[in-house]
């Protein structure tokens, strides 16, 4: 027979591999980048022989998305043999690629250390050098179970006994030998540029009730090169994390005396979360949103109407009062539910945009929880718009462009996926359809490219996702706009149309930043910690060079303060070069130093992020702190003035 091989048709006798095609079809520079290759949607071993369904094959490069799959796979494989040699009594669980590596997890009487994994390198290096072949081959569950536990390996028996089926593949190099479904690299020395990151602690199956295991992570790309640039990234994302800068910065801590998952804001963190709320909130007014407040806990009759305590139970939190249920709320959607049923309301009425920094508490398992990013207790701002279903096109886009204002504003890039029904969730299939359908409307009307995320909408109705890309690269969920035609028919929600008569309303639930915690953990990593002027919550600090200074310091500070500058001053007794280098430290943009020549000059020497700008007027500090807060809202076509704190509003 023939097979069709990157466009090139090859004769396929029996017993030929798809290596051995790919080798005829292709040169000889771009067969040594082949790693597996494709037929149809299956990606296959370069070791599989070929059959009459082979009729067309792909190669996978080693350098593509799913070559990086394979090679990190097969490093899994490569690392837990390594450990297998070095710690015979430790037992091998699963060991899948992620996202930029691969994990596996060991049952192990201690945790892996630093040490540790300089020997498991060590010991990889020497199975790659010794070039084994990747095998497969495929046993009666019975047989399988047998060999495994003749090995000792308890939980792969385990791992076939969940997955069901009375065949399974097996996967060997050298002596380690693994259950598996492939595809593999054709040889261990095809793994040619890999780092082992990091260990850490790991339930079994990701249940708390179960064993702890220990964990190894690490990462492996096509050649040294792309290594290192990642390497480096890393670094740079160590540098950049905001549990670090948090403290430093002094913007908030975590008492786990108190509680984990919960943040406790410091003056300045608080400072710049006041900041960044009161440009929203002024947004939305601008926007014609109403604000709200709502009650932190409601009836658990009100969640079970919703759904949320069929479908969302689990991250919830309940309580009893007067022997009553009631249910901590994990979202807003509720009660702004029942604000708008408060009155009964006309087609003119239409839209109501009902807006809240809502207080809102999930219950994240510990092992989950990460600084700001993942959080038990967390404000969104969160809205809710009430429209006619004519509205629904309009009120969507016009969330759209509150999205791309905010992306702009911080610079950032972003992505989108449209999330569709998932398995658990409530609705007809037919509003279903409705609000994915207005949804990808939306979108190309606008011209904005997005993906299809199959199955990860809400419960109650499909989603926009909007994915931001900080100045590493990094991708972060935050923006969602959601349509949900259910929750109004199971609230009752109505309004009287132009005919009298009784009308189904249509909800879109948005939040633009997300959650705040997050967001702010996400920009203090674009950041770095050194936020834009207008964000900073200290814009400036007045530095003495000596205690001569102290009085004009004083003064200069009520100057700027009561222009509306974020000031402070540091009279400390210490050499100027501390103070200096400590103001850079909690990431001050602009230093104020004020020695004699200043007194006498009545100005003050100005450094903008270690620039040194000269002397400077009083007046000419604060037009330059002014301006360059403004400058990133001029750029976005926007217009504002200073509030009492300095908030461009």
């Amino acid at each position: 027979m023939q097979v069709l091989v990157a466009d090139k048709a090859v004769e396929a006798q029996a017993g030929k591999t798809c290596g051995e095609a790919l080798k005829e079809a292709l040169s000889g520079k771009k067969f040594k980048k082949v790693v597996a290759c494709k037929s149809g949607d299956v990606t296959l071993d370069l070791s599989h022989e070929l059959t009459e369904t082979d009729t067309a094959l792909i190669p996978v490069y080693d350098d593509t998305p799913e070559g990086l799959d394979v090679i990190r796979h097969s490093a899994a494989h490569i690392m837990a043999e390594a450990v297998k040699r070095l710690f015979p009594s430790a037992k091998v669980t699963i060991g899948p690629a992620i996202e930029n590596g691969f994990y596996y997890d060991f049952d192990f009487e201690r945790a892996f250390t630093p040490e540790d994994l300089e020997a498991i390198e060590a010991e990889m290096r020497k199975i790659i050098a010794a070039d084994h072949s990747f095998s497969c081959k495929v046993l009666p569950k019975a047989e399988a179970k047998e060999l495994f536990d003749g090995m000792g390996e308890t939980y792969k028996g385990e791992i076939m006994d969940d997955l069901g089926g009375e065949e399974f593949s097996i996967y060997s190099q050298g002596d380690f030998v693994d259950l598996c479904r492939g595809p593999h690299i054709p040889s261990t020395r095809f793994l040619k540029a890999f780092k082992l990151t990091n260990c850490a602690g790991a339930y079994w199956r990701g249940d708390e009730n179960n064993k702890m295991l220990q964990r190894i992570y690490g990462t492996a790309f096509a050649n040294e090169k792309d290594l290192k640039k990642y390497l480096k990234q890393i670094e740079e994302a160590k540098k950049r994390d905001h549990r670090k800068l948090g403290p430093q910065l002094d913007l908030f801590s975590f008492q786990e005396r108190g509680g984990s998952g919960m943040a406790y804001w410091h003056p300045k963190g608080a400072l710049l979360r006041t900041i960044l709320e009161d440009f929203v909130s002024r947004e939305m007014l601008r926007r014609d949103y109403d604000i709200v407040r709502t009650p932190q806990i409601l009836k658990r009759e009100l969640w079970e109407a919703s759904g949320h305590y069929d479908n969302y139970r689990e991250n919830m939190y309940f309580t009893e009062i007067d022997d009553q249920p009631y249910g901590v709320k994990p979202m807003n959607c509720v009660a702004h539910m029942l604000i708008y049923n408060s009155h009964l309301r006309s087609y003119r009425d239409l839209p109501k945009r009902y807006f809240e920094f809502g207080v809102v508490h999930r219950h994240e398992k510990s092992g989950v929880l990460h600084g700001l990013l993942r959080v038990r207790q967390f404000t969104q701002d969160d809205a809710h718009v009430i429209c006619r279903p004519d509205q629904l096109q309009d009120e969507i886009k016009d969330v759209m462009k509150w999205i791309q204002d905010l992306m702009g504003l911080f610079d950032f890039e972003y992505t989108m996926e449209l999330s569709t029904r998932p398995e658990k969730s409530i609705g007809s299939a037919e509003d279903w359809e409705r609000a994915t359908t207005a949804l990808s409307e939306a979108m190309d009307s606008m011209g904005l490219p997005y993906e299809i995320n199959e199955g990860d909408g809400a419960f109650y109705g499909p989603k926009i996702d909007v994915k931001l890309h900080d100045c590493l690269g990094r991708e972060w969920q935050c923006s969602t706009i959601q349509v949900d035609f259910t929750l109004p028919e199971r609230f009752d929600m109505v309004y009287i149309g132009e005919d009298g008569e009784r009308h189904r309303p249509v909800m879109v639930h948005r939040a633009i930043m997300g959650s705040v915690e997050r967001f702010i953990g996400v920009l203090t990593e674009h950041y770095a910690g050194a936020f834009p002027t207008w964000l900073a919550p200290e814009q400036a600090r007045i530095l003495t060079v000596t205690d001569a200074q102290h009085d004009f310091a004083v003064e200069a500070r009520k100057f700027l303060k009561a222009r509306g500058i974020r000031v402070e001053a540091d009279l400390r007794n210490e050499k100027l070069g501390y103070k200096v280098r400590e103001a850079q430290l909690e990431k001050v943009p602009y230093i104020l130093v004020v020695g004699d020549k200043e007194v006498e000059s009545g100005g003050v020497n100005v450094r903008l992020r270690g620039e040194n700008l000269g002397l400077k007027t009083l007046e000419e500090a604060v037009n330059m702190v002014q301006a360059d807060s403004l400058e990133p809202f001029k750029r976005g076509g926007m217009s504002y003035s200073f509030s009492s704190y300095s908030c461009p509003v």
